[in-house]
């Protein structure tokens, strides 16, 4: 499938990477407690599961709705300040949430409008992301491989974390902490020092005004259409959303949970992290020549997961379902990650990352959506079983189109160095 390299993974650490990469793992193990949190104070304050998930929706609502105007934003300004900017607003949010539930004052339609602020937040940050690292590091690759194992650890610890919390303290402790994480996250962004920016003359950082904001919207737009390697995967990854994704997740959750309990349920998604911190450190020894190729081969590892709870097996067998699931989907993510930042042109990098995310996202709820109504037509055992064989199918759909397999690595497994500076591009700094 690919070499292995040594200097790559040493030379993925840095003092300012180290600092990103801090703060991307104490924010993300915020973001895993929030769930815990909602559940566990609005149930307290007498509202049901509807107000839980209504109040998680304001929030994924006003994130995938505003996300690609987030990226043009970051294309245009200091990435580095507007994520200090999100964290900073995100800090504020989230203690006045903190004070709200301490009081005992919970208002449904308060704790949405937060939610929809942090939202807005996420929108404004996220597309900074994946520009960051491409500046920060000299091995992408590497470097999305450490994130996606702190996300992964997070993910573990994070439901844990909030359930003590809440178990010693109140629903006001968890977002307390998630607070405090965003607080990192800014002190670290503050203190971090990124390498000189380099733009095209006549880039959207040089362009003002409404009508230069809507050329910018359209130039990222063509600028993803002009990649059928990219828009390609993101089409596929639409029906992998609606098709495994979406309904996987709630009905495995159902179907565990009544059949073998909490515990199993709770065993399971830790074989499920388990294996995508296994995929994470996979991603860091294997430097294929074809990434999505690669990465594509990855994804058929799903396929067990949900046909292991379809099937009726037993925790064992579902367990390593899940752990080999969560190996082939996270080695698919750094993948794919490394392709988008090193493959796209750094002055649309953010606005080509916000539709990569809106893209990805934006069929996840009709899945969800869809898993309910048709669990109760065809049982869900065979809707989860149909979610094994789309999976086979998603993985051959991407390896079936030739831009997608045949795409080669932009960053040679031998080169260190960031990526040349051409003589049309200026410099912008920026720093402390």
């Amino acid at each position: 499938m690919g070499k292995r390299t040594q200097a790559g993974a040493r030379s993925v650490w840095s003092r300012d990477f180290g600092l990103f990469f801090v703060a991307r793992a104490v924010a993300q193990l915020g973001d895993t407690m929030l769930p815990v949190a909602l559940a566990a104070g609005l149930l307290q304050h007498g509202y049901g599961a509807g107000a839980v998930g209504l109040a998680l929706a304001a929030t994924s609502a006003a994130f995938a709705g505003l996300i690609v105007f987030g990226g043009v934003i970051a294309d245009r300004f200091s990435t580095r300040r507007l994520m200090i900017g999100a964290d900073l607003v995100r800090l504020c949010t989230q203690s006045l949430a903190a004070v709200l539930f301490f009081s005992g004052h919970v208002v449904l339609w308060q704790i949405c409008v937060i939610g929809f602020v942090n939202g807005v937040a996420g929108a404004v940050f996220q597309p900074g992301v994946a520009g960051t690292v491409r500046r920060l590091s000299t091995d992408v690759q590497g470097a999305n491989g450490a994130i996606r194992i702190a996300e992964a650890i997070a993910q573990l610890a994070g439901p844990a974390f909030a359930g003590l919390l809440v178990g010693f303290a109140s629903p006001g402790g968890v977002f307390t902490a998630h607070a405090a994480t965003y607080a990192v996250s800014a002190l670290c962004l503050l203190l971090l020092r990124l390498p000189a920016q380099t733009r095209p003359q006549g880039s959207a950082a040089g362009r003002r005004g409404t009508m230069a904001f809507r050329a910018d919207l359209a130039e990222g737009w063509r600028e993803f259409r002009a990649r059928s390697w990219l828009w390609g995967v993101i089409a596929v990854w639409c029906v992998y959303m609606i098709t495994v994704w979406g309904p996987t997740v709630p009905l495995v959750a159902t179907e565990v949970v009544q059949q073998h309990g909490p515990g199993a349920y709770g065993l399971i998604n830790s074989a499920l992290g388990a294996g995508t911190v296994a995929g994470g450190l996979l991603a860091l020894r294997l430097r294929p020549r074809r990434m999505l190729r690669a990465g594509g081969i990855g994804i058929f590892a799903f396929a067990g997961f949900p046909v292991a709870v379809g099937l009726g097996l037993g925790v064992p067998a579902m367990a390593a379902g899940a752990a080999v699931a969560g190996a082939g989907m996270a080695f698919w993510s750094v993948m794919w990650a490394t392709s988008v930042q090193t493959q796209v042109p750094v002055d649309v990098l953010n606005r080509i990352h916000a539709y990569d995310v809106a893209g990805s996202l934006a069929m996840m709820p009709v899945g969800q959506a869809l898993a309910g109504p048709a669990a109760a037509t065809l049982g869900a055992d065979h809707v989860l079983l149909v979610a094994g064989g789309m999976s086979l199918v998603v993985a051959g759909s991407l390896l079936s189109v030739r831009s997608i397999r045949n795409l080669v690595r932009a960053d040679a497994p031998t080169t260190l160095g960031p990526a040349p500076v051409t003589t049309d591009e200026r410099v912008r700094p920026e720093g402390r």
